[in-house]
């Protein structure tokens, strides 16, 4: 496997990890509170959940894609490991300000 590919599965595992912290402060807030925007900070966590559970699912346990990724279509495999090293700055960024 790539360098990249392996970059990009543990970027997407740590994303995983991250958004389960946020997403339990996120969802005690709501329910203490009824607030829209724990309500709204806990809908975009689950989307974003989805989407990096997907990606290591696609990384890891799918051979297949991270195969096609490396052989067909490379720019676009380093593009999405840009994109999942991007998303966990921004992760950690919004658990060191949530978690403060």
């Amino acid at each position: 496997m790539a360098v990249w590919m392996t970059a990009a599965s543990v970027a997407s595992a740590l994303n995983v990890v991250v958004l389960l912290v946020l997403l339990s402060v996120w969802a005690r807030n709501y329910l203490a509170g009824h607030s829209k925007h724990a309500l709204g900070l806990t809908v975009f966590g689950l989307l974003l959940l989805a989407e990096n559970c997907l990606s290591v699912y696609y990384y890891v346990l799918d051979p297949e894609v991270a195969v096609l990724l490396r052989s067909a279509a490379p720019v676009a495999g380093r593009a999405m490991t840009f994109v999942a090293i991007l998303e966990l700055g921004g992760l950690v960024f919004l658990a060191w300000i949530t978690l403060d």
